[in-house]
């Protein structure tokens, strides 16, 4: 409804006043800043309501690393597939990525966005072999499950010299990040291909990434695979995937809990959609990817030294 953003920019405002300002019924808006204001989310002063700059950070700033507001579309989106979750979970099924809508897209890249945009630049520079052969002139990056193309829009701005290539099965999440990339300024060294790993140049690329993604594949050995034929002998394949403890354990810490929630409604049944599939989920234990990369082919991987960012861990693939 926008109603978050119109008390951030514009201030206090009654139920009559903060529909003036950004449309919808005033006997709902009333309803809904009273409920907001029980819960202590808004303050209420003389019949108007406030948004506090710090719950206005993390529902409308965009750019804030706090930035929260897109979960909501996330499990709403989950929340409109529960049929077809319950049928998947009775018959091993799933439910496709494309199946949970624009909702689910559009707030997976803004949830992302901020961390690639804010910290990846930085996180990068800090490992040196990586930061030097990525800032090299004419170095060809591909960027594997790109979705709304932030990660590819990130890597283009922190290294103006490179050429970046994003590539993701999902053809409405292409022409988002096209689109993106467009407003973002970089469409003259970016570009999107709807597809996968196994359409990239063989040999072609001189470090390959896959952000956040390889958990959701239904053939993840495959698909490492093809980004170790794509990428020039030797040259850096980086995954970055959900932080989650060694082993399972229970009780698990905050981030696994938050894990298995993702995965249970979302990247479990979008990996199960796809048959054959590993049937990996969010919770992709370092042993889990290991084995994946050395069925691929890679020889290794290392943990790089990247903390601090978010939920995620940084791998390097080596061969």
């Amino acid at each position: 409804m926008g109603w978050y953003r119109a008390l951030a920019d514009g201030g206090p405002a009654t139920p009559a006043e903060l529909v003036a300002r950004a449309g919808g019924a005033e006997r709902y808006a009333r309803e809904w800043l009273e409920q907001q204001a029980s819960f202590g989310i808004l303050t209420v002063e003389d019949g108007r309501f406030t948004l506090p700059a710090g719950a206005a950070e993390v529902l409308t700033d965009e750019r804030s690393l706090s930035y929260l507001a897109p979960l909501a579309r996330m499990f709403g989106a989950a929340a409109i597939q529960l049929p077809g979750l319950l049928e998947a979970y009775r018959t091993g099924g799933g439910v496709g990525w494309a199946a949970y809508g624009t909702d689910m897209r559009e707030s997976q890249a803004d949830m992302n966005r901020p961390w690639f945009s804010t910290m990846l630049p930085d996180a990068l520079a800090g490992v040196a072999d990586l930061h030097a052969m990525l800032g090299r002139p004419g170095a060809r990056i591909a960027d594997i499950g790109c979705g709304g193309g932030w990660s590819t829009i990130a890597l283009a701005k922190a290294y103006p010299l490179a050429r970046l290539e994003g590539v993701d099965i999902d053809a409405p999440s292409v022409e988002l990040a096209r689109r993106n990339a467009a407003e973002a300024g970089v469409a003259d060294r970016v570009t999107f291909h709807h597809g996968d790993a196994a359409g990239l140049e063989a040999g072609g690329y001189d470090a390959g990434f896959a952000f956040e993604c390889v958990h959701d594949m239904p053939r993840p050995v495959e698909v490492l695979a093809a980004i170790r034929r794509a990428v020039a002998p030797g040259a850096p394949v980086v995954i970055m995937d959900e932080a989650v403890q060694d082993a399972f354990q229970a009780p698990g810490d905050e981030v696994e809990r938050l894990m298995y929630g993702f995965s249970l409604l979302i990247c479990l049944p979008d990996g199960m959609a796809h048959q054959p599939s590993a049937g990996t989920g969010t919770v992709m234990r370092p042993a889990t990817l290991k084995g994946y990369a050395q069925d691929a082919g890679f020889a290794d991987l290392e943990i790089l030294p990247i903390e601090d960012f978010g939920f995620w861990r940084f791998y390097r693939l080596t061969h």
